[in-house]
């Protein structure tokens, strides 16, 4: 199936693929487009659905020569290709559609706004024809860093480096982005999070980790 930017293919019947075209990766598409990003990656990209754990294991080490290394799936910019183990749900595959359009349109991103985008659409649903972020698993990984005061504040999560926001207490990293990004979202009146996201993609030469942004 072809979804522009992305081809789609799966170990599934037909009418399942093309199924999971339309309500995921066209969904995903076209909202995240409306609201964030202008322009298309410049390559077309593969989505590959394996249908259970198995499937997803065999045919990454068959077609990629890699082993996963998360049980859902990963977006591979060396292989043009988004793998996902379809099984565990689309949540995954809208998270990582997000990076290869970040890449595009925002090569500069720091770790902490690719991530808390793509994971606060990992649980996603459509209100007022917008996407929206709705509260997951992440959530209580951030409460309990809170109520153990290992949380990193926003001005350190934000200049912290793309290395050491994966390596070090990532989950922890993952769900501090995540939720601020919600709560920009959440606020009254209307989501701010569409309005921060073109103020730092100006501001990044002067801003690059848009903490002062956030603070505007």
């Amino acid at each position: 199936m072809v979804q522009c930017p992305f081809v789609v293919l799966g170990d599934e019947g037909p009418d399942v693929v093309r199924t999971r075209t339309r309500t995921t990766v066209q969904w995903a598409v076209d909202h995240l487009k409306q609201d964030f990003f202008v322009a298309d990656p410049d390559e077309v990209l593969e989505i590959w659905l394996f249908k259970d754990k198995k499937c997803y294991e065999t045919h990454t080490l068959a077609l990629f020569g890699d082993e996963p290394t998360t049980p859902y799936g990963y977006y591979s910019p060396a292989d043009k290709a988004l793998i996902m183990n379809i099984a565990t749900g689309g949540g995954t595959l809208v998270h990582e559609i997000v990076h290869p359009f970040m890449r595009t349109n925002f090569p500069q991103c720091p770790a902490w706004f690719n991530e808390g985008l793509g994971s606060l659409y990992e649980q996603a649903a459509e209100r007022n024809g917008h996407i929206v972020g709705l509260t997951n698993w992440r959530l209580p990984i951030l409460q309990a860093a809170i109520r153990g005061d290992t949380v990193l504040s926003f001005e350190q999560l934000a200049v912290t480096t793309n290395t050491a926001f994966y390596e070090k207490d990532r989950g922890t990293n993952y769900a501090r982005s995540r939720y601020v990004l919600y709560y920009l979202q959440e606020r009254p009146g209307g989501s701010l999070l569409p309005g921060f996201y073109q103020a730092f993609l100006q501001s990044q030469k002067t801003d690059p980790t848009g903490y002062q942004t956030l603070q505007k």
